[in-house]
């Protein structure tokens, strides 16, 4: 009997759609949710209960605290607070920096993905930024991340990459770059507003980047990372998540003012107006 056929069905991630389709959960629609590291000193269980109190749909369990992939019962303790509190897992934020010192970790880093019954893995793009690389070290990064992209198929997964400086995927361009050199029909990116960059440049980038999209991670950050209350860039995510609209996206709210979780509540409705706003107005699409 092998491994797959022991899985019980809760076990099993659902089965992914083909990248830019509607076809989802969510029907098409964005659904609003949290990563679980912005929360990262409550317990899961707290967690789960605020993002639900607060209105969210959706979660990303981090393997930093909460979900650790070496830590299966743990990550079944999370599963279970998930489905106590009606909270569906739609990612797992996972650590994992595609280097070869890494790659025997990562199956463990599927399967707790699958306990969790999410859907996509987040992972990292190498730990050097696209302008310094070396060029053997970005193939390098290239052949671990497609052996991942294997290993996660071969569990019914998607990656995702971070958007994110000093890594491969710090600018749209060598986001896209890579993802053509990885060339895995299961891979796509995150995206997320880089630092310093005015509403509109930023909102822009999505244009090139298209279908590749899975999820937004959300927040309010300027200048630098002073962090802001999510209202204060509200025209930035209403043009984000226009450019995104019925494209079944997650909206994950990260990094909330002073890690504050009194504030969440704000957030979310923030976020889901502007999801609603983002989904009345046109426009350009890529």
């Amino acid at each position: 009997m092998t491994e797959e056929s022991t899985r019980s069905a809760a076990d099993r991630p659902p089965v992914r759609p083909p990248a830019g389709s509607t076809d989802t959960a969510g029907g098409g629609r964005t659904r609003s949710g949290l990563c679980s590291v912005t929360f990262r000193r409550l317990p899961a269980a707290e967690v789960a209960r605020r993002a639900i109190d607060a209105g969210l749909e959706v979660i990303e369990w981090g393997a930093d605290v909460h979900a650790p992939a070496g830590e299966p019962d743990t990550v079944r303790a999370v599963r279970e607070v998930s489905d106590r509190h009606g909270l569906v897992c739609c990612s797992y934020g996972s650590y994992f920096r595609a280097t070869p010192a890494e790659l025997a970790g990562f199956p463990a880093v599927a399967r707790a993905a699958v306990l969790l019954g999410a859907p996509r893995v987040r992972v990292w793009a190498g730990g050097i930024g696209s302008r310094s690389v070396a060029p053997d070290e970005r193939q390098e990064t290239v052949r671990c991340l497609r052996e991942a992209a294997r290993i996660a198929a071969d569990h019914g997964l998607e990656l995702a990459t971070e958007f994110h400086g000093k890594t491969l995927t710090d600018t749209v361009a060598s986001t896209v770059r890579l993802l053509d050199e990885v060339g895995a029909d299961n891979v796509r990116t995150y995206w997320q507003p880089p630092l310093d960059v005015p509403d509109e440049q930023a909102a822009a980038g999505l244009v090139e980047l298209g279908d590749r999209v899975a999820a937004v991670h959300v927040f309010s950050w300027w200048p630098a990372n002073n962090r802001l209350p999510l209202a204060d860039r509200r025209d930035l995510w209403v043009a984000a998540l226009g450019r995104l609209a019925g494209r079944g996206l997650e909206a994950l709210l990260e990094f909330v003012p002073g890690d504050d979780p009194t504030v969440l509540a704000r957030e979310a409705e923030t976020l889901r107006r502007a999801v609603d706003r983002a989904s009345s107005i046109r426009h350009d699409r890529p």
